[in-house]
């Protein structure tokens, strides 16, 4: 089972993990709602390396986040109810229970670059909408200028937290 630790204990255990030669393997976003597309995200990424950390997206940086994707889609959106439904720490001591996690931090938005750099984790794993594996954002070059390689998995069809979300929003209408 993985713990939940904060950024600096993290960072400590870096530096025994460098030592010992364990490749390092972190997956970053929400995690609210967890379904099976997740999970398999996971055990992929667990197989990318020795350690798995999973960074969980703040609640204030997830509404942040809903807020200007909100703003940004001009079509007429059906109520669903406010992000994230799970608080971070619940979704954190949910995922530190999974058998493919190591290790769980919460961060805030702003500082995930600044929490990559501190941790230089060997591999950054991001899921990928279908025909994306292959892009590369600005996001991945930083990454990849402090020694970190990008990899894109496609995500599972048929699982989001946002139609989870939505069916749940149906039932109640």
């Amino acid at each position: 089972m993985g713990q939940v630790v904060s950024q600096s204990e993290l960072i400590q255990h870096r530096g025994e993990w460098n030592r010992h030669r364990r490749g390092v393997v972190c997956v970053t976003g929400c995690f609210d709602l967890l379904h099976p597309g997740h999970i398999r995200l996971l055990e992929q990424a667990r197989a990318l390396g020795d350690v798995l950390v999973v960074a969980v997206q703040s609640d204030a940086s997830v509404r942040a986040s809903a807020n200007q994707k909100a703003r940004s889609q001009q079509r007429p959106k059906r109520h669903t109810p406010p992000r994230p439904i799970t608080p971070a720490a619940e979704r954190a001591e949910i995922l530190a229970a999974l058998a493919s996690v190591d290790y769980v931090i919460e961060f805030d938005d702003p500082s995930l670059r600044e929490l990559l750099a501190r941790l230089r984790p060997d591999v950054v794993v991001r899921g990928a909408a279908a025909g994306a594996e292959k892009t590369i954002s600005s996001d991945d070059k930083a990454l990849e200028a402090i020694g970190c390689k990008v990899v894109r998995v496609p995500l599972e069809p048929g699982y989001s937290t946002a139609r989870l979300v939505e069916r749940i929003a149906e039932l109640h209408a």
